[in-house]
């Protein structure tokens, strides 16, 4: 459907139609509700392309993920709380999870929206943030940490020390690690505080509890059987995401073992999917969504030619003690 469909519809030029698109005076009150008749019952949109081309806006941010998966879904629901009253619109590019072994994927896809598509652009943790675009981008959960951007992540490292803490309270000492990616810097910084955590409380880090999950239910498989498998298996392990969390919940059932009476499960995240689980998972929060409208308000500011207050923002996280721990 075309503005020219529009005008032939509505027997006016195409001329008058643009006036009415964009409410510019010289049209009659007649004229502009016949023409709005016919835009709404051949249903017309303007071209976001043509559109930036005569405006140079489009009025519209753009959310690059990496794949639509339980995180970057809450974030998406945070973004579109902040979206409501600005006169922005949302458009969400997924690499439909094609990135695993491509850094600079934002790059690639950002390139696509560029230009003439989109005003700026929330990436939602990139594996690089030397991005170059021409306009405002913000990053939230950046894989490697603080950039020139504006970003947005959590406290990773007081959230793993409050899981792990958690775990030494209640009585655990052989605790392991179900960590994330070692390249990303979350990941990183999870390790860090289950190792200081441990420290602190005068337990030595047995190197072979630490496996890597790779925040991948799948991946998480493997070295959950093998650390529940173990004759001197952990009596309780800190996963670094609550998928990997719950993949450990599964393989404890398919080996006989009871949660948390056998074993006690801390997970990080908080997504929906936790309080669901069987039993329900104990996890350490980060304002996923908090995050998302974060990300969304800098973004306007910025677009609008505003300073934000900050362009750094590292939320709190905080222990939610549900049903898959117990005292040892």
């Amino acid at each position: 459907m075309t503005i020219r469909d529009v005008a032939a519809a509505a027997g006016v030029s195409v001329a008058t139609v643009s006036k009415v698109i964009n409410q510019r005076y010289g049209v009659s009150a007649d004229t502009f509700a016949r023409v709005q008749a016919v835009i709404n019952e051949l249903g017309y949109e303007a071209s976001l392309v043509a559109q930036s081309l005569r405006n140079h806006r489009t009025n519209v941010i753009g959310i690059l993920v990496a794949d639509l998966e339980p995180f970057s879904t809450e974030l998406l629901k945070g973004a579109g709380d902040a979206i409501r009253g600005t006169g922005f619109e949302l458009v969400v590019y997924s690499a439909g999870g094609r990135t695993s072994d491509h850094v600079g994927w934002e790059r690639r896809y950002l390139s696509r929206l560029s230009g003439t598509l989109v005003d700026g652009a929330v990436l939602v943790t990139p594996t690089v943030v030397d991005v170059q675009y021409g306009a405002p981008v913000v990053a939230v959960d950046p894989h490697t940490g603080a950039s020139d951007l504006p970003t947005i992540d959590s406290d990773n490292l007081r959230g793993a020390r409050l899981a792990t803490e958690h775990l030494l309270e209640l009585g655990h000492r052989r605790i392991a690690l179900l960590g994330g990616r070692p390249d990303l810097q979350s990941a990183q910084l999870r390790e860090q505080g289950y190792r200081e955590a441990l420290r602190a409380a005068g337990v030595p880090v047995d190197e072979r509890l630490v496996q890597v999950g790779a925040y991948d239910p799948e991946v998480s498989v493997k070295p959950a059987r093998e650390l529940l498998s173990s004759p001197d298996r952990p009596t309780a392990v800190f996963a670094a995401n609550d998928l990997s969390a719950i993949a450990t919940i599964e393989v404890a059932e398919e080996l006989g073992l009871r949660v948390p009476q056998d074993l006690s499960i801390v997970g990080f995240d908080n997504i929906p999917e936790s309080v669901l689980s069987t039993p329900p998972l104990t996890t350490v929060e980060q304002p996923i969504r908090t995050m998302g409208q974060r990300a969304i308000e800098i973004l306007v500011k910025l677009i609008r030619g505003e300073s934000p207050e900050q362009t750094h923002i590292t939320l709190a996280t905080r222990l939610v003690v549900r049903q898959s721990t117990r005292a040892l």
